[in-house]
């Protein structure tokens, strides 16, 4: 990655539910600034800027192909193999390819739709919490599923999953909205997972240990019949 886009990854605005915990980083700061030579300091301003890093929101392109799925979060594939949709999202029994993206404390946790479709239901589950590079985290763990459909009729979910660190799991979408590929539907904090379950048939393009680049990065193509990118 060249160095400016390094920094504006770094650099990048914050997402607005980073705005209390930045706000009481810097509260922190300020007060111990007033106290001279307080630790407090010193404390307060490595939370903000921690807080800053964390929560960052940089701005992603999506291909501009229809009929593909794209990843829903940033982070490495640590699973590829078929496996049954959540039973609260009601997409049957039969397994379907599921991608799953770890996502370490280090990486945008930000969560984005990987297709343009509408939200046909959105079902909270409480759980455990696990750490989620394990693959029992998809079953075991907290999590918010959500299915999308697409415009011919077909399915997809994505699950945001609470992990080890992870303690909140926020989604701004509701049933019935439409999202397009890319945008932005939630975050969760600090550190966790991020499933895709692909439509019936369809295989991913991606293998465990790549590095997924939320709202950009190809995981499967939906039309089977086209050629590859």
């Amino acid at each position: 990655m060249a160095l400016g886009q390094s920094l504006r990854l770094v650099l990048a605005p914050p997402h607005r539910a980073g705005t209390p915990f930045i706000a009481i980083g810097l509260a922190v700061a300020v007060v111990g600034g007033l106290l001279l030579g307080s630790w407090l300091f010193w404390l307060g301003l490595i939370f903000t800027l921690f807080c800053l890093y964390f929560f960052r929101d940089p701005r992603r392109v999506p291909p501009d192909r229809e009929g593909l799925a794209i990843a829903p979060a940033d982070g490495h594939v640590v699973s590829v193999m078929p496996a049954v949709p959540p039973a609260e999202l009601g997409l049957g029994p039969a397994p379907r390819w599921r991608v799953a993206i770890f996502l370490s404390v280090m990486d945008v946790h930000v969560n984005r739709s990987p297709v343009a479709g509408r939200v046909t239901r959105i079902a909270y589950r409480p759980g455990k919490f696990v750490s989620a590079n394990l693959d029992k985290a998809s079953e075991d763990n907290e999590r918010n599923a959500i299915a999308l459909r697409l415009p011919d009729g077909r399915d997809v979910a994505v699950v945001q999953i609470a992990g080890l660190v992870a303690r909140r799991i926020l989604c701004d979408v509701r049933e019935g909205e439409s999202l397009d590929a890319g945008e932005r539907f939630g975050i969760i904090r600090f550190g966790s997972r991020t499933d895709l379950y692909l439509p019936e048939g369809v295989r991913p393009l991606v293998s465990v240990g790549q590095t997924m680049i939320g709202g950009e990065t190809v995981i499967a193509d939906l039309v089977p019949t086209r050629l590859p990118l």
